[in-house]
């Protein structure tokens, strides 16, 4: 048990280091390429950082265990609001851009609702996951769009200076930069989920409740570091641009890639009564605090705290269900 403990502390440490080369390499590509932050928080950030989520669902799924695939999926994007935005608000509070109010915000509680209506009757099929495969390419088409369209705008007011930045600083280095901190992140998030799970399985923890607490965190926590990192940094785009494009990966393509290797034929009906309902709520929660009557559109570090206080809740009626 005391090498669980361990390897736990060890991969810690990992995801502290990752992070902070992670944020580096990202903040550099953005400025030397003209993207936002916000973007590059979504495309590069939120997804990459999702890695970890899509390798264990998936593999669940050959598994055949249906509760950690979607407990791992929908109980990472309950840890990335109420857990992950609740430190990282406390620690600094987050502004948000009109633009993500009135369209990733949007874009995150229909996916959410959508994967809901798809699961509805307990089983989700080949089918429906290959829907929610395409609505992410859908999402992912109208998102590159939209960067190229705020990436040409900025080159065309900077043409002479950016093409000197780009011939004199290569993207090399920031990207393994990057690339370094991501590989270090993947690793603290695989020895934290595995050391874990083994203590789970020792104290005969049900497969669904591992999902949705152990794994769901441990595949949670590149997300974690990264905007914690970014939202010190005044990075906040960033820091709120990982958790969106993250939940709304783990949706689509992480629920949508386990129900294509593997259809769902029994989904525990607890996942559709208790764990999207939470999902969708926080997300709700999310969009409401965002948009409550304030001078500048933020998540307070009070709104930060409730959003902890409500993830204890939810953790502690996990535990009575034991």
């Amino acid at each position: 048990m005391l090498s669980y403990i361990l390897i736990i502390m060890v991969s810690l440490l990992f995801l502290f280091v990752g992070a902070h080369k992670f944020i580096d390499g990202a903040v550099v590509i953005a400025r030397r390429l003209g993207m936002s932050s916000l973007m590059v928080g979504v495309i590069i950030i939120g997804f990459g950082t999702s890695t970890p989520e899509i390798i264990v669902s998936s593999l669940a799924a050959l598994d055949n265990a249906p509760g950690i695939a979607l407990g791992n999926a929908y109980g990472s994007n309950i840890v990335n609001i109420a857990f992950i935005i609740g430190i990282t608000a406390i620690i600094s509070p987050i502004i948000v851009q009109r633009k993500v109010i009135l369209i990733e915000m949007p874009i995150l509680l229909i996916t959410a609702l959508i994967s809901l209506l798809l699961i509805y009757n307990g089983s989700l099929s080949r089918a429906g996951a290959s829907l929610l495969l395409l609505l992410f390419v859908v999402y992912m088409s109208y998102t590159f769009i939209q960067s190229s369209r705020t990436s040409t705008n900025n080159t065309i007011a900077t043409l002479d200076k950016t093409t000197k930045t780009i011939n004199h600083n290569s993207l090399v280095k920031p990207t393994l930069i990057l690339i370094i901190g991501l590989i270090a992140m993947l690793a603290g998030a695989k020895g934290f989920v595995y050391a874990a799970s083994s203590l789970a399985t020792i104290w005969g923890v049900s497969d669904l409740i591992i999902g949705l607490t152990i794994v769901s965190i441990g595949t949670s926590l590149p997300e974690l570091f990264s905007s914690i990192v970014a939202a010190t940094k005044r990075q906040h785009d960033m820091a709120l641009g990982n958790i969106i494009g993250s939940n709304i990966f783990n949706t689509l393509v992480v629920v949508g890639l386990a129900g294509v290797i593997n259809p769902i034929n029994s989904i525990d009906p607890m996942i559709i009564r208790r764990d999207i309902p939470v999902m969708l709520g926080f997300s709700l929660l999310l969009f409401i605090f965002a948009l409550s009557f304030k001078k500048e559109y933020r998540i307070s570090r009070i709104e930060g705290l409730i959003f902890l206080l409500l993830y204890v809740a939810y953790i502690a009626l996990l535990i009575r269900t034991l």
